[in-house]
C-alpha cells in the first residue's frame, strides 16, 4: 500500500553528520531504499535546525539543509519534488514524492524574507515552532504558554497568501487557538491524543475536534512517549490512537507522521520505515481495506493544497 508520511529528520542527521548516505546507511530509519522497497510515494522532509546550533548561524544551518534536500535526496532516481497536490497526482508508479518542510521558525527569526525565501525554495508545510519559545509563538514545552505575536500573524497570513499547510504539531495550546482561528491549511503533521497519553505535545479532545472541523489531518507520531506512560510501546498503542480520533469525527482525516530519525527511542516491532508493514498487517486485522488507504495515504493527499 502507498505511504504519505508526514514527518521526518533524515535532513538533520545528515547535515549533523555528512557522511550519512540516503541512498541505504543504517544510521537512518528512512532511507531511498527502505522508501522505494515499502511502499514509499510521498515523503516530508523536515528542515530542523537543532537549539545547540546559534541563533545567528540558523538560517546558513535550514539553507544547508535545503541543499542537503536538492543534492542528496531529489538526485535519488525516481525522485520528485511535491509542491502541489497536482505534483501528487501525477506520480507515476516508479516516482517518490519529497516534500520539503519546516518545523520551527527558529531560523527565520523575525524576518519574513527569509520565511519567503524557504518557500521559494520549495517548503510546502511550517512548523511555528518547536518546543519552546520564539519570534512566531510558544512552543508546547514553554512554561508560559503564550499565542501567537503579532509577528506569528503575520507569518500564518503569509503561508495562507502562499496556500501552505500551517502545522500545529508543537505549538503551546494558547498558540494552537490563535491558529485555528486565522489558519487556511491547518495539520497536526506528528501528534497523538492528549487522553490517551497526557504528554504536553499531545493534542487534546477540543483542539482534536477543532482541527478536523478546518479540514485538518491528523499524523499520528510513533514517538513512544507520546503513544503510553508505559516503558515499551506496541503497534497496539497507535491503533489506539487512531480508534480515538476515529470516535471523534476523525475516520477521513487520520494520517501518519513517523517522526522517524528524529527519536532514538522507536516502537516495538516498527523501529524503522521498512516496520511499516508491520504496522499495516496489524491494521489489516482491524480495519477495512479503504480506512486504511485513507490513513496511510488518502487524507494527507486529497488535502494537499493547490
Amino acid at each position: 500500500m502507498k505511504i504519505f508520511d508526514a514527518h521526518c529528520d533524515v535532513l538533520m542527521k545528515m547535515f549533523i553528520d555528512p557522511t550519512i548516505s540516503f541512498l541505504d546507511s543504517e544510521k537512518l530509519h528512512i532511507t531511498y531504499q527502505s522508501l522505494s522497497e515499502t511502499g514509499g510515494k510521498v515523503q516530508c522532509f523536515a528542515i530542523y535546525v537543532p537549539e545547540a546550533i546559534h541563533p545567528d548561524m540558523r538560517f546558513i544551518a535550514a539553507l544547508s539543509m535545503v541543499d542537503i534536500f536538492y543534492e542528496k535526496v531529489l538526485t535519488m532516481p525516481n525522485m520528485k519534488l511535491v509542491t502541489s497536490k497536482e505534483d501528487i497526482d501525477s506520480l507515476t508508479d516508479d516516482q517518490i514524492g519529497a516534500v520539503l518542510t519546516l518545523e520551527g521558525c527558529d531560523c527565520i527569526g523575525d524576518d519574513l524574507v527569509k520565511l519567503n525565501t524557504l518557500v521559494r525554495l520549495g517548503v510546502s508545510s511550517v512548523g511555528l515552532t518547536w518546543n519552546f519559545a520564539n519570534m512566531v509563538a510558544d512552543g508546547a514545552l514553554e512554561k508560559r504558554g503564550g499565542g501567537l505575536t503579532g509577528f506569528g500573524e503575520s507569518v500564518v497570513k503569509t503561508l495562507n497568501r502562499h496556500a501552505i499547510w500551517c502545522d500545529v504539531s508543537h505549538l503551546s495550546e494558547r498558540a494552537f487557538w490563535d491558529v485555528i482561528e486565522i489558519a487556511d491549511h491547518p495539520i497536526a503533521s506528528h501528534s497523538n491524543v492528549f487522553r490517551i497519553c497526557p504528554h504536553p505535545r499531545n493534542l487534546k479532545d477540543n483542539q482534536i475536534i477543532a482541527l478536523l472541523k478546518k479540514n485538518g489531518v491528523i499524523g499520528v507520531t510513533f514517538v513512544p512517549e507520546f503513544l503510553t506512560e508505559k516503558p515499551l510501546a506496541h503497534i497496539a498503542d497507535v491503533l489506539k490512537q487512531i480508534d480515538y480520533i476515529a470516535s471523534l469525527g476523525g475516520g477521513r482525516q487520520i494520517g501518519v507522521g513517523s517522526d522517524f530519525d528524529g527519536i532514538d527511542q522507536t516502537v516495538h516491532n516498527l523501529s524503522s520505515y521498512r516496520d511499516y508493514q508491520n504496522l499495516i498487517n496489524e491494521m489489516h486485522k482491524h480495519y477495512p481495506a479503504d480506512f486504511i488507504k485513507g490513513i496511510l495515504f488518502d487524507n494527507f493527499a486529497a488535502r494537499f493544497p493547490d
